[in-house]
């Protein structure tokens, strides 16, 4: 089967090269004809585990074709993946011109019947909206069909979730789309992974409510944590304790700066804004939008009243990412704290194992960037970790006390064990909890 997916960031890369991985013939569209050129090369633009690799095999199989040409993708495929962006606009809303646009080019070039599938995050109706522009602009009568298959990639993580999946989310109205769609993802029958066959809106809706639920595990631990630190308990256990209960589980119970990246913060007020639209009250997923600002807003605050005064002084930042294993900084907790540490007069140095571009691109010459961790430490007054990598979780203590010129050090992800850094002559500052001596 031959299929096509429209825009090469990351959804629709991982899509494309995991697809062409199953055996499919695929073919990636983008405008972004420099991107076109690296991609043909082998070259992924981006950072995410195993990409690269998948990307080569399959180019040198054959499976797998970039092209800035719609038309040719459109003509050839039954099957076409719309995966391009939706920034959020203003009022928090998903900006969907560059889907519309898309469905314009699609119908401007269909001579055969097609499977338009969405696998962009859209709101709620925008399959009705695609199938009304596509009708609109159709050159000749041709039935097409419009499916709802939204992602559930995680940066750091996208090729193993797609080849392994929790669940396929699938919403069509059409039982011959709906057969063309398992067809296409008839290898994860072999893993017995469970798929979910409903209609359009409600899986428009399940990638929303997903996110949403996640951030509010997320936001909800950070409270729990903000408390614990006022009355003395340690949040690591208590989130340990949470988790073993089964209806409640371990992950996302990880309190620290707040959560960042391309989905959580745009979903939730993308999800809050349909809501004001059909006048319905979301108030917990409006609370943890408010308790994830409040938290940054509180890691900054750790900081400052821990130090006093911080014009002039030098603060190491180490991850600079929104989470491990990605190069992604958008929304990242490291944005927010390194613009507030800049305000107030502080000078940064700072690392990150995969997102030292992103950072140049974002801060220009506003912060320096280091060559690793003990680099970052030199001379600081202070270290923050604010994305825990792996290679922060077994760092040379001694050597980096003896790079830092002061001994403050603020752990936002709860690495360390706060007696130990306390011993070891640190003043040491965590989330929810506190040295037992």
């Amino acid at each position: 089967m031959h299929i096509s997916v429209i825009g090469t960031g990351y959804v629709g890369l991982v899509t494309g090269v995991c697809f062409a991985e199953f055996g499919l013939n695929v073919t990636c569209v983008d405008k972004d004809r420099k991107k076109i050129t690296q991609l043909r090369r082998g070259v992924v633009p981006f950072y995410e585990p195993g990409v690269e690799e998948l990307l080569q095999r399959n180019l040198k199989a054959g499976r797998i074709h970039f092209t800035t040409n719609i038309g040719d993708a459109v003509d050839s495929s039954l099957v076409i993946f719309i995966a391009v962006g939706t920034p959020p606009r203003g009022d928090g809303s998903a900006d969907m011109k560059y889907v519309e646009e898309v469905a314009i080019e699609i119908a401007r070039h269909i001579k055969s019947y097609k499977v338009i599938v969405t696998k962009s995050t859209v709101p709620v109706g925008t399959g009705e909206r695609l199938r009304k522009i596509i009708s609109a602009h159709l050159k000749e009568n041709v039935d097409f069909d419009i499916v709802s298959n939204p992602e559930f990639l995680r940066e750091g993580a996208g090729i193993e979730d797609f080849m392994r999946p929790n669940r396929v989310v699938i919403g069509a109205s059409s039982a011959q789309a709906i057969a063309i769609m398992k067809d296409l993802y008839r290898p994860l029958y072999l893993i017995e992974t469970p798929f979910v066959i409903t209609d359009i809106k409600t899986a428009e809706l399940i990638k929303y409510a997903s996110n949403a639920f996640l951030a509010t595990k997320i936001s909800f631990i950070n409270e729990i944590a903000n408390l614990c630190e006022d009355v003395g308990a340690d949040v690591k256990t208590v989130a340990k304790a949470m988790g073993l209960d089964q209806r409640i589980g371990p992950k996302f119970l990880h309190p620290g700066p707040g959560y960042g990246g391309s989905c959580f913060p745009k979903d939730t007020r993308a999800l809050l804004q349909i809501a004001r639209e059909n006048e319905v009250n979301l108030g917990i997923v409006e609370a943890v939008v408010k308790a994830n600002e409040h938290q940054r807003q509180r890691c900054v605050r750790k900081i400052r009243e821990a130090m006093g005064r911080l014009r002039g002084k030098t603060i190491c930042i180490l991850g600079l990412s929104f989470k491990p294993n990605t190069n992604d900084m958008r929304e990242a907790p490291s944005v927010y704290i390194i613009n507030e540490l800049l305000k107030s007069g502080a000078k940064i140095r700072a690392y990150d194992p995969a997102a030292m571009g992103e950072a140049r691109r974002i801060f220009s010459r506003r912060i320096t960037l280091c060559k690793d961790a003990y680099d970052a430490a030199k001379g600081a007054d202070a270290l923050v970790i604010v994305t825990e990598w792996n290679q922060f979780r077994n760092l040379d203590l001694r050597k980096i006390k003896r790079n830092l010129k002061g001994n403050f050090f603020f752990d936002l992800r709860n690495i360390y064990e706060p007696d130990k850094m306390v011993e070891m002559g640190f003043v040491y500052s965590c989330v929810g909890r506190k040295p037992t001596r």
